[in-house]
């Protein structure tokens, strides 16, 4: 099986195509291509993404992001006759494309001369993310899957978002032991899912506010640090880290000291909220306001500044995300966690993870025996943030689990607070 994948679903336009061998039970993965085409040079002077402009840059892409990863698969072939023998019937099939992408007029003119020069490729399945997601920018992808779709005449499933973010792990991951705990980390989400199998989930908690990622961006805006936050903040807490006496960071005090007496020189403590609270979820608008208040408070706001404030907005997220985590997998006797998002690229968060889990006592088993290892698994960097390849993977799993009838081409909408349970 060949799998077209498309994600539009904030400003990523992504295009992937995935072939998958093996039987049903034991899939091998062979990636053929994965283009991500980024906006965030068409965002950056404006601090975030504005959704009709992200829209309008997915117009833009698609075509050439098509191009490119056909091309990259050795699927891109070129017509050796002139279109113009094609029969009415064929021709007709452009002014149902022209209805599909009516929202997408600037996408539906640059999808023809693509059509007209290339055959159809040799694909099995289209796969498209539908929400959660910036509405705007969702149906671009779902009409361009359509539009797909109905002129290739090849089946089309819509995915998940959250659920593509835990997925992509089995792309190299084949015994994966449940249940679950993913821990679902971006601008836009801040999520625990309990996963007892695939297609089978629960939200044990999640962000009452803003996001982890949006926090990130935000307290870098207030520092004047660029866009997006989160690279940004940790490339200037990584100086920080490295002169740090091993263990310094990671070990929070469980009570910290009022806004007020919190500077010494530089000496910054920020507020880890809800980190102690019995539920799994999460709020981090109150670390942007204590970020915030604290900046007001600095006069000097010198690089030293700055480097130590961003190594402690680092920790601060991190701390909540790995306590609240870790109480989960616990809580619910998970043999496997896994980690998804944008941010779960962060490299110290990463590694606070992994010697979390290599470090922490999860209990014993009656008999006095220590119970096996977590595992924990996380995406490739560049397979965490938003891509195709992950939308690819999990269309797999649901055509193999038949979650979408034929005949989905007619009822598939963009879902922008689509939920995975």
């Amino acid at each position: 099986m060949k799998i077209l994948a498309i994600e539009t679903s904030c400003d990523d336009t992504g295009i992937a195509v995935l072939e998958v061998k093996g039987t049903k039970s034991s899939p091998d993965f062979n990636a053929l291509s994965n283009i991500v085409s980024s906006q965030i040079e068409v965002h950056k002077k404006y601090g975030g993404v504005y959704p009709a402009m992200a829209k309008r840059e997915h117009q833009k892409n698609l075509i050439p992001a098509l191009e490119a990863a056909l091309k990259k698969a050795e699927m891109l072939k070129i017509f050796n006759f002139q279109f113009s023998i094609f029969n009415e019937f064929l021709m007709s099939k452009f002014s149902k494309l022209e209805n599909i992408l009516e929202r997408e007029s600037d996408l539906f003119k640059k999808l023809i001369p693509f059509l007209k020069k290339y055959k159809k490729p040799d694909i099995d399945l289209i796969a498209v993310t539908n929400g959660p997601g910036l509405e705007p920018c969702l149906w671009v992808g779902v009409n361009f899957a359509k539009a797909l779709s109905y002129f290739w005449d090849i089946p089309v499933i819509p995915v998940n978002h959250i659920e593509s973010h835990i997925l992509v792990n089995f792309l190299e991951n084949k015994d994966i032991k449940f249940p679950v705990i993913a821990l679902v980390v971006s601008g836009g989400h801040t999520q625990l899912i309990l996963m007892k199998k695939i297609g089978d989930y629960k939200i044990l908690g999640e962000t009452r506010d803003d996001a982890a990622g949006e926090c990130f961006d935000k307290c870098a805006k207030i520092l004047g640090l660029g866009y997006p936050g989160g690279p940004a903040i940790a490339e200037l807490a990584s100086s920080v880290i490295a002169s740090e006496p091993a263990g310094k960071r990671g070990n929070p005090e469980p009570f910290h000291k009022t806004l007020d007496s919190r500077f010494c020189g530089n000496d910054i403590s920020l507020p880890r909220p809800m980190i102690n609270t019995k539920d799994y979820d999460f709020s981090f608008s109150g670390l942007k306001t204590a970020v915030l208040y604290a900046d007001k408070k600095i006069k000097n706001k010198n690089k030293k500044y700055k480097q130590e404030m961003a190594a402690e907005i680092q920790q601060a997220i991190i701390d909540v995300l790995l306590k609240k985590t870790m109480k989960a997998v616990k809580d619910y006797r998970a043999k496997t966690l896994i980690l998804g998002g944008g941010v779960s690229a962060n490299k110290e968060l990463r590694k606070q993870f992994t010697k979390k889990i290599k470090t922490e006592t999860f209990g014993f088993l009656p008999n006095g025996k220590k119970p096996n290892q977590i595992k924990l698994l996380a995406p490739d960097p560049e397979l965490s943030t938003d891509n195709a390849l992950m939308v690819a993977v999990t269309g797999y799993f649901h055509r193999k689990a038949m979650r979408h009838p034929p005949g989905v081409l007619k009822t598939l909408k963009a879902n922008a607070n689509l939920r995975i349970s």
